[in-house]
Parts: structure tokens; sequence; C-alpha cells
């Protein structure tokens, strides 16, 4: 049967044939389809490959391997160079030093020697902080959507490039565990342009909060602006207006809350003790034309 069936298909290819003159450049736009998608299969799988040797030197904590996927002129969208993006890395795993993370690949674009790769990445990590001698658990979630840009270097595939879409990170201690929080603000807006970042807490019985939302442009190293705490209105949001800065950085909105609790201590008395403290962070991005149309190409 498969020698027949392969006899029909010689016997119609014989017949078209006889027409090559007519047919020549459409059997040669289907060969040079048929190579073009053979390459970008295979720089598929080879990128495939480089984000999963990522998560692998990631998860041994091998700052040194992690280094060898990503290419020496490195710039991330926010300004970071590769040496200030490995000082960051080695700084998050001595501050936590079990974090974990996961990533899943959402779409690989390629283009000639360039490529990007959409990724959705999320960490966890378990921390500690001693208060008054007493010890605080608390634990760091984060969760990100970005793209790494690849460029093809000697027959390599290195990470040339980052940008981050929309971010953020929750890190909590005590109650604040269990409590709701978010903190929303625009993923995008333009330079010099007013926006509003609000806080929202689902705040428990027999609690009480202050909080603070503050702005910060990314850069290395971090600036940290002064805290400006207030007490939490009463229908548990809290909003602030910003000014996006006009310099092209993109920025991030912290919150940070303190979270006391009230409790019956005897006869006619009331403790009132500090529950948990917590801080949100979420990734604003000032668009920046120039950039953008870099990342593009």
């Amino acid at each position: 049967m498969k020698r027949l069936f392969t006899s029909v298909i010689l016997g119609i290819f014989l017949f078209t044939n006889l027409s090559v003159p007519a047919q020549a450049g459409f059997f040669a736009d289907k060969k040079a389809e048929i190579t073009k998608n053979r390459q970008e299969r295979k720089a598929r799988k080879d990128i495939e490959r480089v984000l999963a040797k990522q998560d692998k030197y990631a998860s041994k904590f091998d700052h040194i391997g992690l280094s060898t996927l990503y290419s020496q002129d490195f710039v991330s969208a926010d300004g970071i160079t590769k040496n200030e993006y490995f000082e960051l890395v080695k700084e998050t795993w001595e501050s936590y030093p079990d974090i974990t993370y996961t990533s899943e690949i959402k779409d690989i674009k390629i283009n000639g020697s360039k490529a990007a790769a959409d990724v959705y990445e999320t960490s966890l990590a378990a921390v500690t902080q001693i208060e008054e001698g007493v010890k605080i658990y608390g634990e760091l979630t984060s969760h990100s959507n970005g793209t790494y840009y690849f460029t093809k270097t000697n027959g390599k595939w290195l990470i040339s490039g980052e940008k981050i879409s929309d971010e953020k990170s929750y890190l909590k201690y005590g109650d604040t565990r269990f409590i709701n929080m978010e903190l929303n603000a625009p993923k995008s807006v333009k330079p010099g342009e007013y926006y509003t970042s609000t806080l929202t807490i689902d705040m428990p019985e027999n609690a009480m909060a202050i909080a603070s939302i503050g702005r910060e442009e990314i850069t290395y190293p971090q600036n940290r602006n002064e805290e400006v705490f207030r007490k939490f209105p009463d229908d548990n949001i809290l909003e602030r207006m910003f000014y996006a800065n006009k310099n092209g950085k993109n920025e991030y909105n912290i919150a940070s809350v303190g979270i006391s609790k009230s409790e019956a201590a005897g006869t006619g008395r009331i403790r009132v003790y500090l529950a948990g403290i917590a801080f949100i962070l979420t990734r604003v991005n000032v668009e920046n034309e120039v950039q953008n149309a870099e990342k593009d190409k």
C-alpha cells in the first residue's frame, strides 16, 4: 500500500514538472520557507535551553554559571548593566538564602540573529526578622511578566536585554501574611504625567493600620525616599498621587503597612500590640520612545 501511495505522489510530481519553468519561483520560495522554518525551530530550541539553564543556575545560586548566559553589553530596560544586575542578584540571594523560582515561557519570536522571549516568573522565600528580641516570621512572594532579549553571537544565543512589563512583590511579617492587601497603579505612564496609586486592605476586626505609599525611581544603587505614615482611612483605601519623572527612569511604588491589634488584658485593661508589618512593591514603567525603539529592532 505504501509503494502504491508513493507512486501516485511521484506521478503527480512528474506531471507538474512538465511546467517547471512557470513553477520554478514557487518551488524556490517553498524551499526558502522550509529552510527558514527549520532555522527558527532550532533557534527556538536553543533559546529554550538557555532559559532552562537560567532556572538551573538560579536554583543552585550559581551566579558565575548564570553570568555566562548574559552578553557583556547586557543592559536592562531600567538602565541596569550586567555588573550591576549581578550585584543585585547576589544581594538577593544573601538576603533570601532559601528563595525559589519558577518560570513559564509564553512566547518566543525570532528575527534573524535577534530574538525575544516573553516569560512569566515567580519567586518565593521564607524570612525572619528579630524585633525587640522576638523572632518574627514572614514571607516574600513576587511575580512578573517580562521579556528577555537575545542576540546570537559566534553561533551562541546570549541574553542581551530585559524588559519587565508588570511586576508586584509582597514582603509580609506576622499577621499581615494572612491579610489581603493590594497596591494598584498604572503599568505605564508618560513622562511628567500625573497618576494615582491606591492601597486597599481587608482590615480584620480589632485591628488598626498605619501606612504610607512612596515612589522611587529604579536606579542602582537604589535611593530610598522618606516615608510619611498616615492612619489608614475608615474605608480601608489609601490613595496618593504622583508626578512621573521626566528623565526616562521607570519607577517603583512601595506601600509600607503596620498592623496593630488590641486584646483584653485583665479587668478594664486593653493591650495594644504590633501584629505585623508588610511592604508591597509594584512597577510603573515610564514610557521612553528611544529605548522602546531600540528594543523593537
